[in-house]
């Protein structure tokens, strides 16, 4: 039941949906409290969401947030904060047309897609569980900012090398802010996936059954996921800033292709990281 003292998800993401149709709004008309029923509306989803996961946490007999469920709702709660910050201290930018659809859709695969059932750890390497999984969380987290990133400094540079007037409502940052973003947003995806993949190893030697075979569907995904990220950085350090944005911009767009890629393997394809085959065992040496 996907429900949490008294708090369910349909409470919080209801609230988001909310705040996404107000920040469309900006499209139609002018308002002068908008902003403050947009942030509102949001961190009260927000709450709400931290309540659940909270419960979700206390009441997990395993290990805690570590269901493919719990990552996504983690993921989307991450990416709120996210747009909570830039727009209290960018609020005439339009942050949230691009980022609350990311943050319904990662709750939308929690509520019918992803399982609930948590990971379960020996005791030897619970550690590196957490490390892993954090680390794998955050730079994916990073990747989903990047690729908002890159949608707007797209769309930026689309309007200014045509000299279209701005959309109303529809303001973007600056090019150089957006590549900043951009570039910020690949670093820690690098870093973050480097730190996973390495606790991933250090797991796999952990293990004291069968190990994760490096041909693993999901292992092979990350590292794909990982050697793009690393090229867009690589790129973004040998072009000159004017360059290297656009470049940039395009590479983040096929990291997230790349890691819907991963996420959809991790959630149907039989895989021992986690996916269907691992949790049919766990049920069979259960038994």
């Amino acid at each position: 039941m996907l429900s949490g003292a008294g708090i369910g998800v349909v409470c919080f993401a209801s609230s988001y949906a909310v705040a996404l149709a107000l920040e469309i709004s900006r499209l139609l008309f002018r308002s002068g409290v908008r902003g403050a029923f947009m942030v509102g509306f949001a961190a009260a989803g927000l709450v709400a969401q931290t309540a659940f996961l909270y419960h979700q946490a206390l009441k997990t007999p395993g290990s805690p947030l570590s269901s493919q469920r719990d990552w996504c709702l983690v993921a989307a709660w991450l990416l709120v904060v996210v747009y909570l910050y830039l727009t209290c201290y960018h609020p005439k930018n339009a942050f949230g047309v691009f980022l609350l659809p990311l943050v319904l859709g990662l709750i939308g695969v929690a509520r019918f897609l992803a399982d609930a059932q948590p990971y379960a750890r020996e005791p030897a390497s619970r550690a590196w569980g957490v490390v892993h999984g954090v680390s794998i969380l955050l730079a994916s987290v990073a990747v989903l900012v990047g690729f908002v990133a890159g949608i707007m400094y797209l769309e930026q540079a689309r309007r200014l090398k045509k000299k279209l007037p701005p959309i109303r409502g529809l303001r973007l940052p600056s090019l150089e802010w957006l590549a900043r973003a951009n570039s910020r947003a690949i670093v820690v995806s690098v870093l973050m996936l480097a730190v996973g993949l390495a606790s991933g190893e250090i797991l796999r030697l952990l293990s004291q059954g069968d190990r994760l075979p490096w041909y693993d569907p999901v292992v092979l995904s990350t590292v794909c996921v990982f050697l793009w990220l690393l090229a867009a950085a690589v790129v973004g350090v040998l072009y000159r800033p004017a360059q290297a944005g656009r470049k940039v911009a395009y590479l983040t767009l096929v990291s997230f292709v790349a890691l819907v890629v991963a996420l959809a393997l991790v959630l149907s394809v039989d895989t021992q990281h986690g996916g269907r085959q691992s949790r049919a065992e766990a049920v069979d040496g259960g038994r």
